[in-house]
């Protein structure tokens, strides 16, 4: 029996010993890890962030270049007649939209949406306007109508979705 006592008496305290040691090394382990994680989130900050705010600027752009008026203002020679511009609008819509497709992975479902939505409606309002005139009508025309069709409108679709993504950038910095 006083072996067991004995035993004890050296067992216990070397127990409570590798005890607090396990305890230790379980809390340096966690701050280490967490330490680690917030070094990498540091990084990848450093390297994502430029890529979110070229995209924003971007996406900017190129709403703007797809508003119908600066739409208009560039495509619109005055040579064509309304059908010829109505095709070249849409496939400079397009066009401007596939170029852009990869910066929805720096904007949030949300806003991408809106820019989907966007674009299929100043589509919409094209093909509406043009739809109105017959096939020997000029471009003036059909810019006109594209400009009545957009003063109709209580909202402006590019403007709308300028301000959500510019609500978004601002939640970023």
């Amino acid at each position: 029996m006083d072996i067991i006592i004995e035993f004890g008496k050296i067992l216990l305290p070397a127990a409570l010993v590798l005890y607090a040691m396990y305890l230790s090394m379980k809390a340096m382990l966690a701050r280490d890890i967490a330490k680690a994680n917030i070094d990498y989130k540091i990084k990848s900050s450093k390297e994502i962030m430029p890529n979110r705010i070229q995209a924003f600027e971007r996406m900017v752009l190129f709403l703007e270049r797809i508003a119908p008026g600066n739409l208009l203002v560039r495509l619109n020679t005055g040579k064509l007649t309304a059908r010829e511009l109505q095709h070249v609008m849409i496939a400079e819509i397009r066009e401007e939209y596939n170029h852009n497709l990869s910066q929805q992975l720096y904007i949030s479902e949300e806003v991408w949406q809106m820019i989907k939505n966007t674009v299929e409606d100043i589509i919409a309002i094209i093909n509406t306007s043009a739809a109105k005139l017959d096939g020997e009508a000029k471009s003036v025309e059909l810019a006109k109508l594209i400009f009545a069709e957009m003063e109709k409108r209580d909202v402006d679709p590019v403007q709308e979705t300028l301000k959500h993504l510019k609500a978004e950038f601002r939640e970023i910095l």
